[in-house]
């Protein structure tokens, strides 16, 4: 990618302090912009997770607030709008906090960003799990065009579908030059347990599976693989993530979807050995039966369309992704621990 390509444009990066937000941020610095607007509202994020640059304005609010959309620069060139609220089990426990923070959200700010008539793309973070089929049979890669069910396992999966939904009209209606990027299951540096405000369940702490497995396997503990591991997802390295928003601002087709994905299919138990051999672990997993609510079993993208239309193409594999997570984790373990820490009160007494 042509590091002339984002030179003296001004950005948007809504939930710019989270994991993948950060990591965007970081690339786009790379390619000299005149400023980098970032809108975070730390509920699941760590300020300390937004670079230091002189190109960088930091705003802790969330992006329902009037006065933060209409403080905006009227001259915006791209905003990418990756704020939601984490995860699935969090979403479950307080559907209401959801929509506020995962629904709500897209839909106010596409309202503002109407109005901004120079916006050369708006690249929304769509979620693959909401449209991937539910199956623990042969999975089958999941395309842009596979059919949206009806029925859901959490208002996390809605909220993303409703988030398309919404761009979708305001292309239609307005203009809106809107792309859709449909995220795999990403993993990497800057994903630190325990960021943010308590939000109802471990889960708080406990994040995506990788960081979880990362932290505990260092601890040499027992990693649970749930339905025995036989579940798999497509694992995408977060640096390949951020290079492929890009290349959607740059590249992609408003209204098109475009999956944003390794296009390999690893088992959670694979990942689980993957892991345990990073970080030298001795102790056995522990087999557990799979969540009551997760449906989703097996599951990888569809890697074509990205290939042809963007150029886009994954390159870090699991077998490199997984030590790079590891010696970052090592480097900013105290960190992690206290904002772990933190929520203990709620961990021994969630009432």
């Amino acid at each position: 990618m042509n590091k002339d390509t984002f030179k003296n444009a001004k950005i948007l990066v809504v939930g710019g302090a989270g994991f993948v937000g950060s990591n965007l941020v970081l690339k786009l610095l790379e390619h000299d912009p005149s400023e980098i607007v970032v809108v975070d509202n730390l509920l699941s994020s760590e300020a300390s997770n937004v670079p230091v640059s002189d190109n960088i304005r930091f705003v802790c609010g969330s992006i329902t607030d009037d006065a933060i959309l209409h403080s905006l620069p009227k001259d915006l060139d791209y905003a990418f709008h990756l704020a939601c609220y984490h995860g699935n089990q969090s979403s479950i426990a307080n559907p209401l906090a959801d929509h506020e923070n995962n629904t709500l959200t897209s839909l106010k700010l596409f309202e503002r960003l109407k109005d901004i008539k120079n916006l050369r793309k708006v690249v929304y973070a769509a979620a693959g799990c909401a449209v991937a089929e539910k199956t623990y049979d042969d999975a089958e890669a999941t395309t842009e065009e596979a059919p949206v069910s009806l029925f859901h396992d959490s208002p996390y999966s809605i909220s993303k579908l409703i988030g398309e939904m919404y761009g979708n009209y305001y292309h239609r209606t307005h203009g809106l030059p809107f792309v859709k990027a449909r995220f795999q299951n990403v993993y990497g540096p800057r994903e630190i347990l325990g960021a943010g405000r308590w939000r109802g369940t471990p889960h708080t702490v406990w994040r995506n599976v990788t960081p979880t497995f990362v932290w505990k396997s260092l601890d040499q503990e027992a990693l649970p693989l749930e339905n025995e591991g036989r579940s798999s997802r497509d694992f995408i390295f977060v640096e390949d993530m951020a290079n492929g928003l890009m290349r959607c601002a740059l590249g992609g087709t408003p209204s098109e979807t475009y999956n944003l994905a390794s296009g390999k299919e690893t088992t959670i138990a694979e990942l689980a050995a993957a892991i345990n051999s990073a970080t030298q672990n001795p102790t056995s997993p522990n087999l557990l039966p799979a969540r009551d609510w997760d449906r989703s079993g097996k599951r990888f993208g569809s890697t074509e369309k990205a290939k042809s239309h963007l150029g886009f193409e994954a390159n870090v594999e699991v077998s490199e992704g997984i030590p790079r997570l590891v010696e970052w984790t090592l480097e900013n373990r105290d960190f992690i621990r206290i904002c772990m820490d933190r929520h203990s009160p709620f961990l021994t007494n969630p009432s």
